[in-house]
């Protein structure tokens, strides 16, 4: 499985078993060389503007590309905007509650706020910094 990041999340991306290919200028060519002989089958975009091109331009089948938020290019190009409404519902919840709880689910946390702080929590979610989620912690 390859993964497109920063140069600072490549780290990130080994730990969860990708191998990190660096995106911006000539990421097409670095994704080619990262899988080697084996053709690119199938491409997630969770970013947006230009990759539905770019998985296209790979030759990944549209029906193997998803994307969650470019849906003009998904319209225009015929692939799957399948998100979290799409996911599974309450079976996959359960699934997932599993393999957090056997500690085969790795969920990167970037910050944690008090419900109090939502504000700042928001200012951290829209800064582009850092890797993982930002939680919201119930005021008790």
């Amino acid at each position: 499985m390859l993964g497109l990041t920063s140069a600072r999340h490549e780290d990130l991306l080994r730990e969860l078993g990708a191998t990190p290919v660096i995106y911006g200028d000539g990421q097409q060519d670095r994704i080619r060389e990262a899988a080697g002989e084996a053709p690119v089958s199938a491409f997630i975009d969770c970013y947006g503007s230009g990759y539905v091109d770019l998985a296209l331009a790979l030759e990944v089948p549209a029906a193997r590309i998803n994307t969650a938020v470019d849906f003009g290019a998904a319209q225009q190009h015929g692939v799957r905007t399948w998100g979290t409404r799409d996911a599974g519902g309450t079976p996959a919840l359960s699934d997932l509650a599993d393999l957090a709880a056997r500690g085969e689910l790795v969920i990167p946390i970037a910050a944690t706020f008090p419900l109090g702080d939502v504000i700042d929590a928001y200012r951290r979610v829209v800064a582009p910094t850092g890797a993982g989620r930002v939680v919201l912690q119930p005021q008790r």
